[in-house]
Order: structure tokens, then sequence, then C-alpha cells
């Protein structure tokens, strides 16, 4: 029975440890916190899984709270229009939403991940509470035959070098603030429709608005995302929550007044309910080598670092742990050498550089193609849906997004048709 080291209990660590248990594995999983403090802790992210990343989940029956969380059916996307900061009916310049082919789900990972971590330990895993550092990973990886590293936060991330060809960014793009609410009202527009909606306000940043299950049921995520410096970046050294929350709806009254209006009920789900902090999106290289020789594997966003602005961390994650679980059951009793770890990385990056690609040009101000092709969905529903579904394989935004002549023949045949 091969032994494997999972350092790290986030989506792609636990969904890991747990697709290679049930193969009969022998696992460690190290988590600096313990169930108990997972639950009672702080937000950790946005996560809105799309259905591909559910699917991973389905696949390893870890899909425990399907039945309790929101089914979100669409994606929506509004832009401010100029100078719009006062109520009225200019507000959005555009607005429109695209119906997924699949639902789309987002479970508070304080939940999931406190919950699969008991279903690793109840199954027979081995839990080792335990902050690690690069000495212990060093003592560790003599006794194991694969160490996977899957904290995305900390010193062992500095075992990776950065990648200056795939990573065009070397400091923040936005200033990030995440607060989880109760009593948050559905759009007017479409009250029954559980939506994502991405609210663009330009030169200024982002609102996104999801439904979600939190650890007091049903609730919705509030995130905005400003670009630094700007009006949105105000939330650094606010260690209150309630003023966390005041300061959003504040910015939401000022630039998604439609937003606003829904949200004039709203208070936080609990004491820890609220989430700041800005980094750099950044690719590594995925072998970090330890101080002895030894050969470690990144996973997930240890190595692949995208902005949340396309809310796809969480299906990246789900993502990698489904393809390094592949490789490493393909594997077989060969080792787990650098050549191997490689070649497990590129499996997962012939997916991750569509997210990576996409989200690094969502960050920038958007060219004229793309205002038009945003534009257009509002007019032609089958444009407004294929952008939704893109969110659940963003390869297909090669096909329509980044190139003008492509962008411009695609909204050709759809108006044509």
């Amino acid at each position: 029975m091969r032994k494997i080291l999972v350092v790290g209990a986030g989506q792609s660590g636990l969904q890991l440890a747990l697709g290679l248990q049930s193969h009969g594995y022998e696992v460690t999983l190290m988590s600096n916190r313990t169930p108990d403090e997972i639950r009672s802790g702080r937000v950790m992210s946005t996560q809105c899984m799309f259905d591909t990343a559910l699917q991973h989940e389905r696949d390893l029956q870890l899909n425990f709270w399907e039945s309790q969380a929101p089914k979100i059916e669409g994606l929506g996307v509004s832009v401010a229009a100029p100078g719009s900061h006062d109520p009225g009916p200019t507000q959005r310049a555009i607005d429109w939403v695209g119906r997924l082919n699949g639902y789309a789900q987002s479970v508070d990972q304080r939940v999931k991940m406190a919950g699969w971590m008991e279903t690793f330990a109840q199954r027979g895993g081995q839990v080792v509470i335990h902050g690690a550092a690069v000495g212990d990973l060093d003592y560790f990886s003599r006794t194991y035959d694969l160490v996977l590293v899957a904290a995305g936060k900390g010193e062992l991330v500095s075992m990776f070098a950065r990648d200056p060809e795939r990573s065009p960014y070397s400091t923040p793009q936005r200033a990030l603030a995440v607060a989880y609410v109760h009593g948050l009202g559905p759009r007017p527009e479409h009250p029954d429709f559980r939506a994502v909606r991405c609210n663009l306000v330009p030169g200024v940043g982002e609102l996104f608005v999801m439904p979600t299950l939190t650890l007091s049921g049903p609730a919705d995520i509030l995130f905005w995302e400003g670009i630094p410096g700007g009006p949105l970046d105000v939330f650094d050294g606010v260690k209150d929550p309630a003023q966390h929350l005041a300061l959003t709806l504040d910015l939401m009254a000022k630039f998604t007044p439609w937003e606003y209006a829904r949200a004039t009920k709203a208070e936080l789900t609990d004491a820890g309910a609220t989430l700041a902090g800005r980094y750099a999106p950044t690719v590594r290289n995925p072998v970090g080598q330890l101080p002895g020789g030894g050969l470690v594997l990144g996973v997930a966003d240890v190595v692949v670092a995208n902005d949340p602005i396309t809310g796809q961390g969480s299906n990246s994650a789900s993502k990698c742990a489904a393809a390094y679980l592949a490789s490493i059951l393909e594997r077989g009793d060969k080792p787990f050498d650098e050549e191997w770890m490689r070649a497990t990385f590129d499996r997962y990056w012939a997916t991750a550089q569509h997210v990576t690609k996409w989200t690094n040009a969502m960050l920038a101000p958007p060219p004229e193609h793309i205002l038009n092709l945003i534009g257009a969905a509002g007019q032609l529903q089958p444009v407004a849906d294929r952008f939704a579904n893109a969110f659940n394989d963003p390869a297909d935004f090669e096909n329509f997004f980044y190139d003008p002549e492509k962008t411009g023949a695609y909204l050709a045949s759809v108006a044509g048709a």
C-alpha cells in the first residue's frame, strides 16, 4: 500500500485525500486547524462551483450538501452606465442573464472542509493537526512515497518558484472584500430565478452576488473586487464585521443601486462572515525541492493562483484534484519522480491555462470587441447563455472571446441565425 501525505485541507487537498483513500491508499492529511476550529472561524473564500467541478465531487460521492445548497441556474452581467451613480432608469448600460446547462452551487468552505475532514477521519484516514513548515516536510518526505502540498498560503508556498512567463502581474490587481449575509431579497425582474450576478463598474471594480449555503442555512455572498487605490479599496484595517458590512452596503448604494435595493435588510450570517485581502495572481513551478533533497508536488492554488474575478478558484481546485488523482492511480507502483510530477502538473495545466488566460484578461480594461460581445448578449440570448456556460468550461472562450475577428464572426453567425 502506497503512503501519501497531503498537506492542506482545502477543496483540492481534501478531495484528493478522500479520493486516494477510496482507492485504498494510506493517506495522511495535515491541517493547521481542527474541523471545529474551521467551523467557528472566519469565512475562507467565495466559491461558486459549476457543473464539471460539482461532477468531480459526485463521482467521489462527496456531494453531501447538494440537496440543501441553492441551485444556481444562471449567470447575469450588469454594467453600470457611465456617470450613473445616481438613482434612475439609466443606472445600467447593460443587463442580462445567461442560463446554465447544469446548475452551479456554492457551499461555505467552513461547512464543506470541516465535514470532509471528519469523513476522512471516520473512514480511517490519519489527520495530523499541525501547521507544517519546510523542516517538517523534509522529515516526512523520507517516510512517504509522495508528498502533496495543497496549502496555498504561508511558508510552504515559497518552495515553489514563480513562473514569470505565465505570471504577467507581479502585484495584486484587485482589493477583495467578502460578506456573507441573510436577508437579501431577490432581483425583482427574476424573483424565482437564482443566478450569480456580476456587476461591472468601469474604472472602479466589480460586485459579485451569489447564493450560497452557510452554517446557518441558505444565504448570499456580497463580494467586492476593487481596483487598488480606487474608491472600493477601503477595507484594509477594517476589523469590525459590522463596519465591514456597512462599508459594503454604502458602496453598493453608490455604485450598484439596483443591487443595493434588495440589500436593505441584509445582516451578517455570523461573527466570522467577513473577509478582506489581496494577492498577486501567480503561476509557480510545480515541483518544490526540500533542503534534504526530497521533492514535493504543489497542488491547485499553490501552483496556479488566479484572481477570483472569474469565480474559478474552487472549480480549478476540484479539477486539479481530479487530474492528480487520475495520474496517481495510473502510476501504479512506479516511483513518483520529478518527471512524473511535471507531467502530472502539465495534465492539470491543460485546463488551468485557459482559466489563467481568461482571468488575466478580465483584470485588464476590456477592449472594444469584448464590450461589443457583452453588449450583444443583452440582445441575443444564445450569446448570454454561451458566456454563462464558459464559466464551467473556460476553454470555450478561445473560440469567441480573445480575437476580435472570431468575436465578430460569432456575433454575426448568431445574429443571422
